[in-house]
């Protein structure tokens, strides 16, 4: 097969078709020969002036833009791999994963010129920095001035394999440490098969993308299947409601995706009712568990809005729920997609049928290429082929599924992973705590949030109000529990663990 030139590929086959609406600029229309031109630029850039060659890492720092898309391809025309870095994560955070991928070059966006600055002396790997704006620092290369001094041709084809990576994408762990999941040609590919064949993707699809791109949910939900396709993707710097709202009704847009606090703020705001959503064919909602008020919304205007499951290690789509099935089994995933198998076990490994709950286990093309670096984790995670997800889901006796927890304690707030064991140690670190436990609280808004409560030292005084602030400083906001409950102890498992159900028992509503 023919993995490494998507772009030229896509341009053979409709070069006049609109392959991206630049709604950062205007709604530029760009075709896919203007885009694969732009990417064959970068990719040439990357090439002649930096020395990137296949296996090298390329990580880039920036809000979605069209140029971050660029940098997907470019990497894939050259066979480079590209890390996608988390904006919303702190330079303290940053330091260790940027360094555990060991890029040769660092692209970034003006947004993050300071903390590219306070990175900048501990990036031991980092040779180059291309800023992708004029204004970011004159240390650095400018890639608005380099862009017109390279060909606009297709670099020299790099001999790519299945295995071979594309992506690394950083996750939590049950550990709280990230760890990086490799997205390689054979997952990337294979989503894509399974998102066109098993959802019904059309050329003429028009979606917006406002989901993060460092997120497999930006990327891959359906950024590189409509590129496959041939379809219409909408550049989006983020969630903007009103912008939505106007793409929907002005630009066509057929299908979209979002997490359930986005559906939230869409149908309580005053535009809803008069909102024109007669070419949106189909909505997905990911990332938690999404109030019934919102499908409801949605029928009442002919739209049919469906729950999507996926995981960065998996896809990440992997399941479908047929239509006629759509009301009558609200909150289901449905049956796996085309190229995907999936089983339930209990804490023996043995399958369980319906009804009883097990844990989710999947197979297939389009799971991941393991953990960056992390020969161990990655041997846990894929056991005999089965990708170990650490959900627990139910299957019904028509064979469609419903995810019903986590094994572990993580926390999924607003799509967000937040994982208690890396907030913990956080709180630890501050000198007035002695203990600290995030538990999850259900939150009507996102679905759940973190709740931390906290033993104090002999003889501290700190407020809610002030550990908050502090933690704001040491981390990404989203991972900050929302409430903060002081007691004089934690309790403890016959081992000496916090006993985390008891403490949901008690402090969790």
């Amino acid at each position: 097969m023919f993995y490494g030139n998507w772009l030229q590929r896509r341009e053979m086959l409709s070069p006049n078709k609109v392959a991206l609406i630049d709604a950062i600029n205007g709604d530029r229309p760009i075709t896919y020969r203007e885009w694969n031109q732009q990417a064959n630029q970068l990719a040439n850039f990357l090439r002649e002036s930096l020395a990137i060659r296949k296996g090298d890492r390329v990580s880039i720092y920036a809000m979605n833009r069209v140029e971050y898309l660029d940098a997907v391809f470019a990497c894939n025309k050259l066979g480079a791999i590209l890390h996608v870095v988390n904006w919303r994560l702190k330079p303290r955070e940053l330091e260790s994963i940027i360094n555990d991928a060991a890029p040769r070059v660092l692209l970034y966006s003006q947004e993050f010129s300071s903390q590219v600055e306070e990175l900048r002396p501990r990036l031991s790997a980092v040779e180059r920095l291309v800023g992708l704006d004029q204004t970011t620092s004159d240390k650095d290369l400018h890639w608005p001035t380099e862009r017109s001094n390279w060909p606009t041709t297709q670099p020299a084809l790099t001999e790519l394999d299945w295995k071979d990576p594309w992506m690394i994408c950083y996750t939590g762990g049950t550990t709280g440490l990230p760890k990086g999941a490799i997205l390689h040609y054979r997952s990337v590919t294979a989503n894509s098969f399974n998102t066109i064949v098993s959802w019904g993707l059309r050329p003429d699809d028009v979606v917006p993308q406002h989901m993060p791109f460092f997120h497999t949910g930006g990327l891959n939900v359906l950024t590189t299947p409509l590129v496959h396709l041939g379809g219409t993707n909408i550049v989006c710097a983020g969630f903007d409601i009103d912008q939505l709202f106007d793409q929907v009704e002005g630009l066509g847009v057929t299908f979209f995706f979002a997490v359930p606090a986005m559906f939230l703020m869409m149908i309580q705001h005053p535009r809803w009712a008069s909102l024109d959503l007669s070419n949106v064919r189909l909505v997905m909602s990911g990332g938690g568990t999404c109030p019934t008020v919102v499908f409801e919304a949605f029928w009442e205007k002919g739209v049919e809005f469906k729950t999507g499951y996926g995981l960065t290690e998996a896809g990440p789509n992997t399941f479908w729920l047929p239509t006629e099935y759509m009301k009558s089994k609200i909150g289901s995933v449905g049956r796996p997609m085309f190229h995907v198998d999936v089983k339930l076990v209990n804490e023996s490994g043995e399958e369980v049928g319906p009804p009883e709950v097990g844990h989710l286990l999947i197979r297939g093309p389009h799971v991941f290429g393991g953990y960056w670096n992390k020969p161990e984790a990655t041997a846990e995670t894929i056991v005999n082929g089965w990708l170990h997800t650490g959900d627990l889901a139910r299957r019904d006796e028509e064979g469609d599924y419903t995810i019903v927890g986590r094994l572990k304690d993580m926390i999924k707030s607003g799509g967000e992973n937040i994982y208690p064991a890396e907030v913990e140690d956080v709180m630890h670190s501050n000198p007035n705590v002695a203990e600290a436990a995030l538990i999850p609280v259900p939150d009507p808004k996102w679905g759940e949030v973190g709740r931390a409560v906290v033993v104090l030292k002999p003889g501290a005084e700190l407020t809610a109000a002030d550990l908050t602030a502090w933690l704001r400083q040491q981390m990404a906001h989203y991972k900050v529990p929302k409430s903060i409950v002081f007691v004089e102890s934690l309790p403890e498992t016959g081992v000496n663990k916090v006993d985390k159900p008891k403490l949901i028992k008690e402090h969790g509503a």
